[in-house]
């Protein structure tokens, strides 16, 4: 999706910006590529610098409720420096390389409900102006997919996925929100939790697993929330059906996970604390989805994602219009 805009600051007659991004969904920690294409306008302008902008769509949880905004998370510098001529055309070829925390927005082709942009703002006689904004897809590490098929194999189907702002304490968190995906429970845990979120915290050296347990209560006690951690390699060859289920069950066990790469009871209890963005409307949020029988198998094997009802292409589409034809009005919201 390439939106070709006229650069609003410059006015009639100003050169216009349409980058083009290589097709195919990107990776976190892995290049974009893709062209800047520049078309000139009734006069010569000097064009300073071509910037690219990663942005997100966020949702933040305050005590007056939760609100929605776009946020910028890395910036680069990809030309500039020389004069466009009146009507001339001119391109500039970029390759960067994506944050490894880069959320990802799809899995098996199949659109996760995340919304990612890439913002070209061009500086041109000292005024600036985001003149073009494209849609990112970005598909998981193999690490990632691993897990995330694990989780269809052992019955968790797939909720939802979003962007939260704030960080989760005790881990390597980079950027200022974090991805959750959110899955209904496997028919053997539905009488405990009722729902299992994952969180990927890529780094150069393999991938965080954050998981959380929304457990249910019992009679007697309320429901509680249970988190814990595990590291893996980018390209770890593992069992990985069996290392799944056993975090799921050291998970909802409340158990310190066994051997160097997992952290446990250190997290629990993040909703009041460093994991930011659930806090008090941790049950109400959790409890408001629907069950297994209402997911729809979609694509391939395992989550490969389900699909509730429709209702999550259905928000894809609406959330993509409203990032790229409502930008100019989220400026405010950016952080």
């Amino acid at each position: 999706m390439v939106f070709k805009r006229l650069l609003g600051s410059l006015g009639v007659g100003g050169p216009t910006v349409d980058t083009v991004l290589a097709p195919g969904a990107a990776r976190p920690g892995g290049a974009l590529t893709g062209q800047v294409h520049l078309e000139g306008g009734d006069a010569d302008f000097d064009i300073e610098h071509i910037t690219l902008e990663l942005v997100a769509r966020v949702e933040a949880e305050h005590d007056e409720g939760e609100s929605e905004g776009v946020v910028a998370f890395e910036r680069f510098t990809v030309g500039g420096g020389f004069r466009l001529g009146a009507g001339a055309r001119h391109s500039v070829p970029f390759t960067v390389t994506l944050p490894w925390e880069t959320p990802v927005t799809e899995l098996y082709g199949q659109g996760l409900g995340v919304v990612l942009g890439v913002r070209t703002e061009l500086a041109v006689a000292g005024a600036k102006d985001k003149g073009d904004l494209d849609r990112l897809d970005v598909a998981p590490l193999p690490a990632q997919e691993a897990v995330l098929e694990a989780l269809g194999q052992l019955g968790f189907g797939f909720k939802s996925a979003d962007l939260e702002y704030g960080r989760i304490s005790g881990t390597g968190q980079q950027l200022p929100f974090y991805q959750e995906i959110e899955l209904t429970p496997a028919p053997r845990y539905a009488h405990q939790v009722n729902e299992i979120e994952v969180t990927f915290l890529a780094h150069p050296g393999g991938v965080e697993v954050v998981l959380e347990a929304d457990r249910r209560g019992g009679l007697l006690s309320g429901g509680q929330d249970a988190l814990t951690s595990f590291t893996v390699g980018h390209h770890d060859s593992r069992d990985w059906n069996t290392e799944v289920d056993g975090w799921i069950r050291r998970l909802v066990e409340h158990r310190a996970p066994h051997g160097a790469h997992g952290h446990g009871d250190p997290y629990a209890g993040h909703g009041h604390g460093g994991h930011h963005g659930h806090g008090d409307h941790h049950e109400d949020h959790h409890r408001s989805g629907p069950g297994m029988g209402t997911v729809v198998a979609a694509g391939a094997a395992g989550l490969a994602v389900g699909v509730v009802g429709g209702m999550v292409a259905a928000e894809v589409v609406d959330e993509v219009g409203d990032f790229f034809e409502g930008d100019e009005d989220d400026e405010g919201d950016e952080g």
